[in-house]
């Protein structure tokens, strides 16, 4: 190829420039985060990665368990050079259990260019931040249970547990199979949390043929549920089914023993955390049945690793929570080491590719977000949630 000899006029030059680097300027705001124009990795600098869950309010308690197991997982991997000697900078943001502050936060990790969000555990939060993740393509690893998660349809929204379908169809199956109970009452709260469990369990035991023999929905926000429960023992059930979040759920079990009710209560994840155990009372809690895909810290030789680990960084005994946000920490950054630090719609492919074998067993994720489908029934003995015998 040949030059021309001719010099260019200063002014056009200096034209070309101006507009090449607002172009390159342009290009850059409409890429993902982490991205250069030209590539769909960031290939220098640390990873930034945001954990968004409740650190103050009611549901503090799920917050700081998420944050711990995260946080563990990213030690761990930093411990060992992080991803290809890049480090994983973890900052923890606090949702409040709230869905306007949760939005509010998904701007911001926009803004401040974070790749990817662990959390939360909170389902109406992580529900409102959807779609503002989504359009930024952050791809995001939630810990929340509500099938209205899956029906988000967001390419960029994984579950780093099962949905409330599978924990309250295998209790479901428990209950009216295994126990052989028909005079089952209901009590859950119309919270995205409470309402996923009330849809996905009556249409699991209506399913199998019972008619839960009363229905009652509670608030939020509620404190004292004398009226709920005087419906729920003049029907005289067998077993109490409860769809609400650990402290509520532990204010409804103690006032229920405390007006004569003796039939043991029956939930999910909630209902298997110190938290709810503490809430209610331990001779209260006795004999609570619980559908979780993680029942104990001695189930295995890895849930024993993972516990041994936990305790020893933060002195404090692991639980479900913890355990869910580990195995998604550690999902992620596989999936980050596997695409050599991709960001965007190919960080999210990679997660879909990932096949992990976790703390809460084998996963593989489906077009939906969902990787996991099992849990197993356990039952709370001596203030101890452990596997029904």
């Amino acid at each position: 190829m040949t030059r021309s000899s001719t010099p260019r006029p200063r002014t056009t030059t200096r034209a070309a420039v101006c507009t090449a680097a607002a172009l390159a300027a342009a290009l850059s705001a409409c890429s993902a985060p982490g991205e250069s124009a030209d590539d769909t990795k960031a290939s220098s600098g640390p990873i930034k990665v945001a954990v968004v869950n409740a650190q103050s309010g009611q549901l503090s308690s799920l917050g700081d368990w998420e944050y711990k197991g995260a946080k563990l997982a990213i030690d761990e991997w930093n411990k060992k050079g992080g991803i290809d000697g890049r480090k994983i900078q973890l900052k923890l943001f606090d949702d409040q259990g709230d869905p306007t502050t949760g939005t509010n936060l998904a701007r911001r990790l926009v803004s401040e260019k974070y790749v990817a969000m662990i959390g939360t555990a909170e389902s109406a939060v992580t529900i409102a931040m959807g779609p503002v993740l989504q359009q930024a393509k952050i791809p995001n690893i939630t810990s929340g249970q509500s099938d209205g998660l899956v029906a988000l349809k967001s390419p960029y929204l994984f579950l780093n547990g099962p949905t409330s379908t599978t924990y309250d169809s295998t209790l479901a199956q428990h209950l009216v199979k295994d126990k052989g109970y028909k005079k089952i009452a209901m009590i859950t709260n119309n919270g995205s949390f409470g309402k996923g469990e009330h849809d996905a369990f009556l249409k699991a035991v209506k399913g199998l043929g019972v008619n839960p023999s009363t229905d009652q929905v509670v608030t939020t926000d509620q404190k004292e549920f004398s009226a709920a429960l005087t419906k729920i023992r003049s029907t005289k059930p067998e077993v109490i089914f409860i769809g609400s979040e650990e402290v509520e759920a532990g204010l409804i079990v103690k006032q229920a023993r405390d007006l004569g009710i003796t039939a043991p209560f029956a939930g999910a994840a909630p209902q298997g955390t110190p938290v709810f155990i503490d809430t209610a009372g331990k001779a209260a809690a006795e004999g609570t049945i619980v559908s979780s895909p993680y029942l104990s810290n001695d189930v295995s030789d890895a849930s024993k690793k993972f516990a041994a680990a936990y305790e020893a960084a933060y002195g404090k005994e692991a639980e479900l929570h913890g355990a869910k946000a580990y195995d998604g920490a550690n999902i992620l950054l596989t999936a980050l080491k596997t695409s050599n630090g991709a960001v965007g719609e190919e960080l999210a492919d990679a997660i879909r590719d990932t096949r992990y074998k976790g703390l809460l067993g084998d996963f593989q994720y489906d077009g939906t977000g969902v990787g996991i489908t099992e849990t197993t029934i356990g039952v709370i003995r001596d203030g101890k949630l452990v596997p029904q015998q």
